[in-house]
This record gives structure tokens, sequence and C-alpha cells, in this order.
């Protein structure tokens, strides 16, 4: 049976050039469409390239009240954008045209401070989902960004039928309690718009995740030099008949490019209702800790929120 293809976009920014990113977007997502694509998945916040202002980027001690970043943070938050934009716009009308779901990713609006959001368009350029990033990078400038609070998941309407998307963005993956959520809230397939360097930590941790939860992930990151590429995709699928198996469906090298990742949707869906990981022997009952707000050391951080 025919695989559901997702597209992993590498492709590198015009910085923050709205209009040039917009452009070179809609052309790669009609090279995808001619991959057989039937969901294309951009990195994330493509719209401005997630480019940041110097000298308040990814520093231990950043305070976000410090008052001798604030026109730095003025400036950055007002390139976000929202969903009446013709930036956001021009993708709903091309996902219609070309028949293909395309996740969007962009620094949005918002009512206090802007989010980094990624938005699931279908192939009939409606809007099925919109996810925030829950775990934003307070140790940098996104802790100018209003964090997301929910993990929705939702229907996507395909050729294959419909398929359960959930969406996690970059550092959202770090915690296992992302992809677990989604997965509880019935994820069979996680979208993961990523935007940092993707060495073998990073790498093998992705892999635990569809591994753990049984579900299928594909991440899309920016090209080298400085995330490194590696765009990645994993089925859930880590035994046959064989015995262990490398889930690794396609990785990215560092350039420019497209890679499409195949997920065997009937072949996950028969390894979710027979093997044992996922949600069949949880014991939740057990897990208080989890959700405990407390922090002790070595993890207290001035400026983290909970």
């Amino acid at each position: 049976m025919r695989s559901l293809k997702v597209a992993l976009l590498q492709i590198a920014a015009h910085g923050n050039d709205q209009g040039k990113n917009r452009a070179k977007g809609i052309e790669w997502c009609k090279k995808a469409k001619d991959l057989g694509a039937d969901i294309a998945l951009f990195p994330e916040m493509w719209n401005i390239g997630y480019t940041a202002f110097d000298p308040i980027v990814w520093k231990a001690d950043y305070d976000p009240s410090d008052t001798k970043d604030r026109d730095a943070i003025s400036e950055w938050q007002s390139q976000a954008i929202d969903q009446d934009s013709h930036f956001f716009g021009s993708f709903r009308d091309l996902a219609r045209e070309l028949r293909m779901a395309i996740v969007v990713t962009y620094l949005e609006k918002w009512s206090d401070a802007p989010r980094n959001s990624a938005s699931l368009i279908d192939r009939h350029g409606e809007i099925v989902m919109t996810y925030a990033k829950v775990h934003t990078c307070d140790s940098s400038l996104e802790a100018s960004c209003t964090p997301g609070d929910v993990f929705p998941v939702c229907d996507l309407d395909t050729a294959l039928g419909a398929v359960r998307i959930g969406i996690m963005i970059c550092y959202d993956r770090e915690f296992p309690e992302s992809a677990r959520i989604l997965m509880l809230n019935g994820a069979e397939i996680i979208l993961t718009p990523n935007s940092c360097p993707l060495e073998q930590n990073r790498l093998g941790q992705f892999r635990t995740r569809a591994f753990e939860n049984m579900v299928g992930l594909a991440m899309t990151n920016y090209p080298g030099p400085v995330c490194l590429g590696h765009s990645v995709a994993h089925t859930a699928i880590a035994f046959d008949a064989r015995g262990p198996r490398d889930t690794t469906l396609v990785e990215a090298t560092d350039e420019e490019g497209i890679w499409i990742a195949e997920f065997a949707l009937e072949a996950i869906r028969d390894y979710r209702q027979r093997e044992t990981w996922g949600n069949a022997y949880r014991k939740p009952r057990l897990y208080g800790k989890l959700v405990d707000t407390e922090v002790v050391e070595p993890f207290v951080r001035k400026h983290a929120r909970r």
C-alpha cells in the first residue's frame, strides 16, 4: 500500500527577509509536490529564518527584564505575523493549488508577546491546527515569546484517509513529556520543525521518542553550517519478525535539499495494536511527581517559567 510521504524542507532562509522566504518556501513546496509529498514540513520559524539579534541569543544568564535588550526585543517582536498576512495566506493558497498539506512555521502575533508557532494547512487550504511552542528556550530571546499551553492533535485529511497528526517544535522534543502527551492525545505521526545543531545526542533522543511512544516522527532542520542539517524521520516500528530494526526512514546530510520520509501507515497501526510501549503498560498512578511544580537544586534557574 502507498505510504504517507512527508517532505523535510531542509532549506536556508534569506535571513529575516519575509518576502524572499515566502517566495523560496513556495518554490520548494512545489518541488516537494513533484516528489510526491503529502505533507511539506518547514524548519522552525520560517518566516524570519529564525533570525535573532545579537548579543542576546543563547546566553545562559539571559535576563528578559534587562532594559539594555529592550530595543532588540521590540525589533524582533515587530516581525511577527498573523494568519491574515500575505505570507501566511500564500501558503493556504498554495496548499489548495498543490493539493498538499503544508506545515508553515512563523513568529505569530499574539495579544501579549508573539508565539513561536506552526500551523498545519490541509490539502484543501484549511487551517486544521495551530500549535505554539510550549517549551520556549527561556535562556534566549524566546523568553520574550508567549509559550503555548496545549499539545493538540488533529485528523488530517490525506489521499490515504485521515491521519492523526501532532506537532512539537525544537526544544519541545528534549522533554519526553511533549511526545508522550501527543501520543496520549492520539497522535500517530508527530511533525517537528527545528532550528538548532542536530548532533548525535539530540538525534539519539529523537529516535527514542519514536520508540517509546510507538509514533512516527519527522523533523526538519536548517542546513549547515550553524544548525548542521540532519533532518530526520523515524517509523514507530522498532521490531519485526527478524528482531530489532533501525527505525530511521531517512536522515539528511548538512546540505540544502528535500528528503522524503515514507510512513507505512497500515504497518504502523498494526504495530501499535500489538506491541508493549506507548500507553499499553504505563502506571500513571505512580507518576504524580511529574506534575509537581517545585524545583530544587541543581535545577533552579532564575528566569525559568513554569
